[in-house]
């Protein structure tokens, strides 16, 4: 078992000043695979004030020494990439494959995005012609607090920390206690790669504690978070008192609205997607809308495809889903396909309980759910599991009402041959983002929401915009 006390302050480790053992669990095997301190106010403390000791430094120096820094630690993060999937796949329970990959794979991308979208920002530039004296100067925030996930622990972690570096802020990171040890991986990664002191620190915690702390402390100026919906508004409470910047990235219950006319693998893409590191994705497609005249056949090929998603160990090396990340995970997702049987839902896969064979380990049954109205709690409320309601609709409008008729609006999905069709649906859903006839979004696309579903936007120019303050001078001197 690891042990991993420490926490990473002021550039060096340091022990807990008022530590907390927390065992992490492994979500396949339900034993301790590492021990953890969750740190208390003082080290919160301890973490803010070195961050807000080397912020007047780092905050002046120049753009392109902070992108080399950048560039170097991509470097160390791609050589460490394997020994990064291996702790999240023990951590949070992707298998193997899929952590070495997607998981740890999606710092890269991220890293490589940032990269690019630093040449996009314009640090110093002029008002415009008829202001020849104005300047328009961006800046640091200042000291930010991280405040990341499990789900998806570098994909999170690396767009907040990344932009946070390139904009000149200096930051404290409280991982998930759940999923902690890529995110001290990371931090060796930082220290490796040359961070300045204070620049990044790490306190690991849980919410109610260090993440109360951060959200609170009078010397964060800016708290990024990513997480529940119901999280998001008490961390924008508690911030309120000191008006901090405040970046929400939370939940979602997106629609896949599947037209009559869309392509024979729309059906099963939208499962997939919906199973898809088993369920535990913000921007999850997991209300499949089906126009009235395929959807007999949109739910068997659904329920096919739940039948065939294999589950196992994330040990194993294969194309399965792993576990979800916790017993209680496991208990909400138990309790809210329940509540789907009792609301009245046609449960054509899966179920309660665990797969056939799997007597220990936090996994859930592929399920589909058939005949779910918008009004069923299982359309409502975000399951964060491997679970698929299927809706019917009968045309366009009715579709774009029921999608749009949720307290969420970070992600939906259209599929259809119609390109007319698309473009409205396009901009009339109500949300951050719309994925249509499975292509993914491109390069340094902004990741956000609308509603409840938070507010700024992650990934490309947006997200380290999202880390600057803007300044407006005049009497600006062009000949000096």
């Amino acid at each position: 078992m690891l042990v991993k006390r420490d926490f990473y302050i002021n550039g060096a480790w340091v022990r807990p000043r008022a530590g907390q053992d927390l065992h992490v669990i492994d979500p396949s095997t339900e034993e301790p695979c590492a021990v953890i301190a969750l740190g208390g106010a003082a080290d919160t403390d301890a973490a803010v004030a070195a961050a807000r000791a080397a912020l007047p430094a780092y905050m002046a120096s120049e753009p392109r020494e902070r992108l080399a820094l950048v560039e170097r630690i991509l470097e160390v993060y791609k050589r460490r990439n394997d020994e990064m999937g291996a702790l999240i796949s023990m951590e949070m329970g992707a298998p193997i494959d899929m952590a070495k990959t997607s998981q740890s794979g999606s710092g890269t991308w991220h890293i490589e995005n940032f990269i690019r979208a630093f040449e996009q920002i314009e640090w110093e530039a002029p008002l415009g012609p008829h202001a020849p004296e104005d300047r328009i100067i961006k800046e640091a925030v200042g000291v930010c607090a991280l405040i990341t996930p499990w789900n998806w622990p570098m994909n999170q972690v690396t767009l907040k920390v990344i932009p946070a570096l390139l904009a000149g802020c200096t930051m404290v990171l409280k991982p998930s206690e759940l999923a902690p040890l890529s995110s001290m991986l990371f931090a060796e990664i930082l220290d490796e790669a040359g961070v300045p002191q204070g620049v990044f620190n790490l306190v690991n915690g849980d919410g109610q504690g260090v993440g109360t702390q951060l959200s609170g402390h009078p010397d964060v100026d800016m708290v990024s978070f990513t997480g529940s919906t119901r999280a998001g508004i008490a961390i924008s409470r508690n911030a309120a008192e000191t008006l901090k910047h405040i970046h929400l990235e939370l939940g979602g219950k997106g629609a896949n609205i599947i037209f009559a006319d869309a392509d024979d693998k729309a059906v099963m893409r939208g499962a997939r997607h919906c199973f898809n590191n088993s369920g535990q994705s913000c921007n999850a497609p997991t209300r499949m809308l089906v126009e009235r005249s395929i959807y007999d056949r949109a739910v068997e090929i659904a329920a096919e495809t739940a039948a065939k998603t294999r589950v196992a160990s994330a040990h194993e090396s294969g194309g399965h889903i792993g576990p979800v990340v916790s017993q209680a995970q496991f208990d909400k997702i138990q309790g809210l396909i329940q509540k789907g049987i009792d609301e009245g839902a046609r449960l054509v896969a899966g179920g309660l309980g665990r797969p056939d064979g799997l007597n220990r380990g936090y996994f859930v049954r592929p399920t589909v759910f058939a005949d779910v109205t918008n009004q069923m709690t299982i359309a409502r409320e975000e399951i964060f599991g491997p679970v698929l309601s299927i809706i019917p609709f009968e045309d366009e409008a009715e579709a774009l009402a029921i999608a749009n008729d949720t307290p969420y609006g970070l992600t939906n999905y259209v599929q259809s041959q119609d390109g007319a069709r698309r473009n409205r649906l396009a901009r009339r859903l109500r949300a951050g983002m719309i994925e249509m006839n499975g292509k993914a979004r491109g390069r340094g696309s902004p990741f956000g929401g609308m509603k409840a579903s938070g507010r700024g936007r992650e990934g490309g120019v947006w997200g380290i915009e999202d880390f600057l303050e803007i300044k407006a001078v005049s009497g600006w001197s062009n000949d000096a």
